[in-house]
């Protein structure tokens, strides 16, 4: 770990400023709906509290544009903090000011306060140096926890570090930089990334980051039919990206040319309709122009487990198929119980955030991959090969 972690900071009486991702899905009624990612940043706060430093949290919550938005407060969130560690965590009204300042100084060792939604402010996304300064005003010392924003060049992730001598890695950040950081520079071989999800747009720069470091590539997902369009194949109504054709007919010949073998499917499930009754399984060479292609096939999925379980490292982003609707999810589904089996034989599976990590929990097998990344757009970003600005920002050992 080349920068700084919070087992390299003196903690006790110190106000630790602490940006974690406290963007949790709530229901209409206010409820948290899925509280991992409060419950991944516990070690970092513990941590803190346990050696006498003083906790000050900031986090966002949805996209409230830089206005108070009630529905998007994170009171519910200390609220379910305080329970999971057992002990009071205070909440503020705002996240910056006076009375924010005062109710801090006033915070005991071993103290925790949640302070309100940082994006209620425009200057948090602004990256405002004003705003920034006020944040940092807060504390003495900062840790960032928030690897999902860590793409982010915000007041909370970037702006406010200029601040601060020491910016260190939380415990969550300081694993997914371990995990993430290995698979691109020392993985186990054989290196396999599986790679699904609707779009090739998103994950162009993913691709060709992957072909200098894999040893094979498997493509799911609706993207495949971009791929499989490039190589001259009916498609039917599957889901093309008919501008970047070019560009899957070059990523495939730049694989060909580096010796990487791209696995496409063989099979894949089809309906007319996606609420429809007709469902059937064609070859990939015989998809007729009125279908469309839903999930990959028997075949592929066979043919993908089998060359998953001689992988020592896999990598997987984006879903195999329309896995919310459960007869589209076998893909998906078996695609997750063969990296959870290898898993267990020593291989090390790493999973991307977003929809793939919610497919991997929807099969309770969040606790049987080595590691499930907290964010998807940041954990993509970082398989791109870019600095995170985030990462970026804290100092460097």
């Amino acid at each position: 770990m080349p920068k700084l972690t919070i087992d390299d900071l003196e903690l006790g009486g110190k106000k630790v400023l602490i940006r974690v991702d406290f963007n949790v899905p709530l229901d209409e009624e206010g409820k948290i709906t899925d509280d991992r990612r409060i419950k991944s940043t516990l070690p970092t706060i513990e941590k803190v509290l346990s050696q006498g430093g003083k906790a000050i949290l900031v986090s966002h919550l949805g996209r409230p544009k830089g206005k108070l938005d009630p529905k998007l407060s994170l009171r519910p969130v200390a609220q379910r903090l305080s329970e999971l560690l057992g002990k009071e965590v205070g909440f503020l009204p705002d996240c910056v000011g006076e009375e924010v300042e005062k109710k801090v100084a006033e915070l005991k060792p071993g103290g925790c306060l949640l302070l309100e939604n940082l994006r209620f402010h425009p200057g948090e996304r602004d990256n405002d140096r004003r705003f920034s300064r006020r944040l940092a005003r807060l504390a003495d010392l900062y840790i960032n926890d928030a690897f999902g924003t860590a793409h982010r060049a915000h007041s909370s992730t970037y702006g406010v570090t200029r601040y601060f001598s020491q910016r260190a890695a939380g415990y969550l950040m300081e694993k997914e930089l371990s995990y993430l950081g290995k698979a691109l520079t020392n993985p186990g071989r054989p290196f396999v990334a599986v790679l699904g999800g609707a779009k090739i747009s998103g994950k162009i720069d993913v691709i060709a980051n992957l072909l200098r470091k894999v040893n094979s590539l498997l493509i799911g997902g609706g993207m495949a039919f971009t791929f499989l369009k490039a190589q001259g194949l009916e498609i039917g109504k599957s889901l093309l990206e008919e501008d970047k054709l070019n560009l899957a007919h070059n990523l495939l010949q730049n694989a060909k040319d580096r010796g990487i073998r791209i696995y496409l499917p063989s099979d894949c499930l089809m309906v007319k309709e996606i609420d429809g009754d007709e469902v059937k399984t064609v070859s990939v060479d015989a998809i007729p122009s009125d279908w469309m292609a839903v999930d990959i096939g028997p075949k592929t999925i066979e043919h993908f487990s089998a060359h998953l379980r001689e992988a020592k490292t896999v990598v997987w982003n984006g879903p195999m198929g329309i896995f919310e609707k459960e007869r589209f999810a076998q893909g998906t589904m078996r695609i997750t119980e063969v990296l959870a089996q290898i898993t267990q034989e020593g291989a090390t599976t790493i999973v991307g955030g977003g929809d793939t990590a919610a497919a991997v929990q929807q099969a309770g097998y969040g606790e049987k991959m080595s590691h499930i990344s907290t964010g998807g757009g940041a954990s993509l970003e970082f398989l791109e090969g870019k600095e995170l600005p985030g990462v970026k920002a804290l100092t460097d050992k």
